[in-house]
């Protein structure tokens, strides 16, 4: 009884520091030993001879006796518990400031969190050198801090808990004295000063390979981390600088493969096609109403022709007070609770913990009428069959999507597009928005519009949601929670002039293949809210402005906008199924014009979950999807105009003219209904063409 009782000084505390039992036989803070030698046994904190200290006051000053490994590597020491920490504590009032709450991978390190540099004599001010990024891991400024306790795993554990905290501890111990030696022997070497270590980044080190051991050969975990200690405890820091270097040059090989692999997918893909209408920019504009896309009989598929009415608004504003905030998770379909403007007792957002799921889309294999075994499907992301796995990627939160167009109008109303006179008739707008998950559902974060058809910028902004931020989706949204920090407020620029070139070939501007670098990053404006952006784009449209993008019933959606004159590629370029299947926009370029856009830089980022910058995944762009659109819209003109020439069709001073029949009516044109007033008050209508 008493070997049991002993082994429980050896486990933190549940309650940490808060802990108020007079005689706790949990590990606590004041009663932790330095870390003893690896071949040193362990025989709880009670072995020694030493009296039990008093709890110390939280009013104390702290002492200054050397803290151990896990807690000197720490910015703020804190207890090592199997407890996460909870949430912020709840707000009295809506916070004026922007929330953000981003997955683990995608979360960047405050200035209150930042790690403080390894301090030596040859660098007797840590602040300064902390300043002196790595460029090699300018990508981990994204990462969020973390502690030394073992990462949870998927399944079972290959070890105890126990265990594998000691084992993390040996091994941030090795990498802590490496790191160490490597400094004090690197003097003014500046290459060998970029190999130095921050504190934190010893940490995520030794978190990210106990986590490798433990997933890949759990079977013989206990032997594989115990050999790696060893073989860390024996290395010199010569042999450690050249694992180091190692490293360096396998990710810029990595990177330089996804490189490659990206110019051998534009060699399958063949040279771009060049689009060529044979119309000038304003003839082009002029022919847009052959091309367009109805959706007055679309509402089943989620476009919303008109405002919803004030009595289902009533009714769907009653059915999220019966629902008190339980919605199913967007990604991995668990049931959840949310809580706007946070819970009360924690300050949690969400409940049900952290969500695991697929980012990607299964993938169904190519029939093979030769071969008599079937083949299983597969993630894209992972490239794991399905049904292997819960999941590939973890974030904090669960989130979810609102698609009923009353239940969006309880959060902001539909509108419909005003009229403006001051926008030119000759003018069409392609648009792409981006969107946050917030405790809302799926809130506009980002809108561009660019002219058609020469692509030049009319309006890029971010905007700032209204509900508290669960994951900003920056996979796919390409908006990072230093865009939004680094926003600066909008100002307003000059108006763009209408199309007036007169030339027949017009050089629109193309997509671009390659995504930004991260220092290359466009420094965005922000506005305060939706309907200031939704203001923005009123003052550059009509409702007889056609409207370019695809998936237009998202967008419009997320701005609230109801408008007449659409264009959508979905619908411009149908799937043979007809709705709700749909060809995405990176396929449809693809096929089309052999064109690669929203390309990722390697396969390794996109299976491994990870997210950031520095040669990972920088998200889409939606500049580049707004102008991909609006070229497939030049291409559909190309065909249609083509095929209407074919048939007798005629252009007449930037008039499109139909052909005639044998008796010398136009043909080809609409049937109207023209409805005309008698004397007597009543209405009659006779049908006309145009």
């Amino acid at each position: 009884m008493d070997t049991v009782l002993q082994n429980l000084g050896s486990i933190p505390c549940p309650h940490g520091d808060r802990c108020t039992e007079s005689g706790c036989l949990f590990q606590h803070s004041w009663n932790k030993k330095p870390a003893a030698p690896a071949s040193a046994k362990h025989d709880g904190p009670d072995a020694d001879d030493n009296p039990r200290k008093r709890r110390k006051l939280s009013t104390e000053p702290t002492q200054s006796t050397p803290p151990t490994t896990a807690e000197s590597s720490q910015p703020n020491p804190e207890p090592v518990t199997a407890k996460k920490p909870v949430s912020p504590p709840p707000l009295g009032r809506k916070p004026t400031v922007l929330s953000v709450q981003s997955s683990p991978s995608e979360a960047p390190a405050t200035p209150a969190t930042k790690p403080a540099a390894v301090s030596s004599p040859a660098n007797p001010t840590p602040e300064k050198s902390a300043e002196k990024k790595v460029p090699i891991r300018k990508a981990q400024a994204s990462r969020k801090v973390e502690t030394l306790n073992p990462r949870m795993l998927k399944g079972v554990a290959p070890a105890t808990f126990e265990f594998r905290f000691k084992a993390l501890t040996m091994l941030h111990e090795q990498f802590v004295r490496l790191n160490k030696e490597m400094e004090k022997a690197a003097g003014k070497d500046a290459e060998s000063k970029k190999l130095i270590f921050t504190p934190q980044e010893l940490i995520w080190l030794s978190l990210d390979l106990e986590e490798k051991i433990a997933m890949d050969k759990p079977s013989i975990y206990n032997n594989v981390i115990k050999n790696r200690i060893m073989g860390y405890k024996k290395m010199t820091p010569k042999q450690w600088k050249a694992e180091r270097l190692a490293e360096i040059k396998k990710e810029e090989e990595r990177k330089a493969a996804a490189t490659q692999a990206s110019s051998k997918k534009q060699a399958v893909l063949g040279p771009p096609k060049e689009i060529n209408t044979g119309l000038t920019p304003q003839e082009e504009i002029a022919f847009l109403p052959h091309v367009l896309t109805s959706i007055t009989e679309l509402a089943q598929h989620g476009y919303v022709p008109k405002p919803p009415s004030e009595e289902e608004i009533k009714k769907a504003r009653e059915g999220v007070e019966a629902a008190m905030g339980w919605e199913t998770c967007d990604r991995c379909t668990k049931r959840f609770q949310v809580f706007p403007g946070r819970r009360e007792e924690d300050g949690a957002l969400t409940s049900g913990g952290p969500c695991t799921y697929h980012w990607g889309r299964l993938i169904y294999p190519e029939r093979n009428p030769t071969s008599t075994v079937q083949q299983e499907r597969t993630y894209r992301c992972c490239k794991q069959l399905a049904g292997d796995s819960t999941g590939c990627t973890s974030c904090s939160t669960h989130v979810f999507t609102v698609k009923s167009p009353a239940r969006l109008a309880t959060i902001v109303p539909f509108v419909e597009t005003p009229e403006n006179p001051s926008v030119p008739k000759d003018r069409a707008v392609c648009f792409d928005c981006e969107m946050c998950y917030t405790v809302n559902g799926l809130e506009l974060v980002r809108l561009t519009a660019v002219n058609w058809p020469d692509g030049k910028e009319l309006l890029d902004i971010l905007i700032r949601p209204m509900g508290e931020i669960l994951d900003l989706n920056s996979r796919f949204s390409g908006v990072w929670p230093e865009d939004l920090i680094n926003a600066e407020p909008w100002k307003p620029v000059p108006p763009l002039d209408p199309v007036i070139d007169t030339d027949s070939s017009p050089k629109p501007q193309s997509t671009t293949n390659n995504p930004p670098e991260p220092d290359q990053r466009k420094k965005m404006q922000i506005v305060p809210s939706l309907a200031v952006a939704r203001d923005l784009l009123f003052s550059l449209i009509s409702p007889a402005t056609p409207l370019i993008g695809h998936g237009l019933e998202n967008d419009l959606n997320a701005m609230r906008i109801c408008h007449p004159t659409l264009i959508d590629t979905v619908l411009l370029f149908p799937h043979k199924k007809a709705l709700p299947y749909r060809h995405g926009l990176k396929m449809l370029m693809e096929w089309n014009l052999n064109k690669a856009i929203q390309v990722e830089p390697d396969a390794d980022s996109a299976a491994d979950g990870t997210t950031g910058q520095g040669g990972k995944l920088l998200g889409h762009d939606s500049a580049e999807d707004a102008r991909a659109a609006g070229d497939l819209v030049r291409f559909k003109i190309q065909h249609t105009w083509a095929r209407m020439k074919r048939e007798g069709w005629t252009l007449k001073d930037g008039e499109f003219v139909p052909p005639k029949d044998s008796k010398g009516k136009k043909s080809g044109g609409e049937k109207l209904t023209e409805v005309r007033k008698t004397r007597d008050g009543t209405e009659e209508g006779e049908l006309v063409e145009v």
